[in-house]
């Protein structure tokens, strides 16, 4: 090839690449809008007024924030310790909310060293269980702490170790009584499990809130589902069909269960496809590729909900998409109606 050709190809090689970097520049994900609907609003004033309760009455309090995976509970304690960002004082930082994710094998040691890396203690995991739990005593009070949220919690029913499990929640509850701190727990439904099997744990998290997926079950719930996704389209960056339509939002709660984090996997790659369509433009075709593409992979043309044939119905069948949130349902209904 020529000196020339090179130049050539090199040159398309370049326009090539400022392309691919404006398509970097025009991102755009819908999680990172904040979408707020009734589920979210609520579990987050459940949080402000236990922090209000806690800086007003000077003691601990606690909240079992449950639901789904996927569901939006880290979204939420997230959007929570944003509102209270760590900041610099004179005699160190202050840290008015402190996030806490739950190893996933939780033991006493592990755990504390969680929250003393949450606090920026360099020497976390040094120590025996008794000094990191004095070193997190200390630390809280120095950081200032107003409030603690321990995600995944979930995984101290899932420890296979039922005596390391009681060692943690009694380790816990002895925190919960020397800080003198709200705490909010989070996790899936099986969490509450792990709250019942601890009397003290119970009593002192008997504020319990449990984050439901959308529903299309009644009129006024379909209502809310199609208000959050009239507030997605206004913010979509091009043309799409009106996802709030009432037959579009059928399909889109069926391809999703009315999970938010499948309706943004759902929704981001839509936009990706549109923006690369010919008429960069999302449509009920661009939804069913992006439901293949982010959902199931192998589902038969009669099940895609944005197929012209689809027979429109819930994928919680043995195999499909939702299955196990199905069987979910169900235990967290046992659950709760024991209560």
């Amino acid at each position: 090839m020529s000196y020339l050709g090179s130049l050539e190809n090199f040159q398309l090689a370049a326009a090539e690449l400022n392309q691919l970097f404006e398509q970097f520049e025009e991102t755009f994900s819908i999680r990172e809008k904040r979408l707020l609907h009734p589920a979210y609003n609520e579990a987050i004033r459940r949080i402000a007024t236990l922090h209000r309760k806690g800086q007003e009455l000077k003691q601990g309090g606690g909240l079992l924030l449950t639901g789904h995976s996927g569901i939006g509970k880290s979204t939420v304690l997230n959007f929570y310790r944003e509102r209270f960002p760590p900041f610099d004082e004179q005699d160190g930082v202050v840290i008015p909310v402190l996030y806490v994710l739950t190893p996933a094998a939780p033991s006493v040691k592990n755990l504390a060293e969680s929250i003393l890396q949450a606090m920026g203690d360099p020497y976390s995991a040094k120590g025996t269980s008794e000094d990191k739990t004095r070193r997190i005593y200390l630390l809280i009070k120095k950081c200032r702490v107003e409030l603690l949220m321990i995600d995944e919690f979930q995984h101290f029913f899932d420890t296979s170790r039922h005596s390391e499990s009681r060692s943690v929640t009694d380790w816990l509850k002895n925190l919960l009584s020397v800080a003198k701190i709200p705490v909010v727990l989070a996790g899936l439904p099986r969490s509450e499990l792990v709250i019942r099997a601890n009397t003290q744990l119970a009593r002192r998290f008997s504020s319990r809130f449990c984050m439901q997926p959308f529903s299309f079950a009644e009129e006024n719930l379909r209502i809310v589902f199609r208000g959050v996704l009239k507030g997605i389209h206004a913010v979509i960056p091009l043309k799409c069909l009106p996802l709030h339509d009432a037959n579009v939002a059928r399909r889109i709660f069926i391809a999703t269960n009315g999970v938010m984090d499948y309706i943004c996997k759902l929704l981001d790659q839509a936009i990706y496809l549109g923006r690369r369509s010919r008429d960069r433009e999302i449509t009920l075709v661009v939804l069913s590729m992006a439901f293949r593409d982010e959902i199931w992979r192998d589902c038969p043309e009669p099940l895609n909900p944005f197929s012209e044939d689809s027979v429109l119905r819930p994928l919680t069948q043995s195999g499909e998409p939702f299955e196990s949130h199905a069987d979910a349902d169900s235990i967290n209904k046992r659950i709760w109606k024991t209560i």
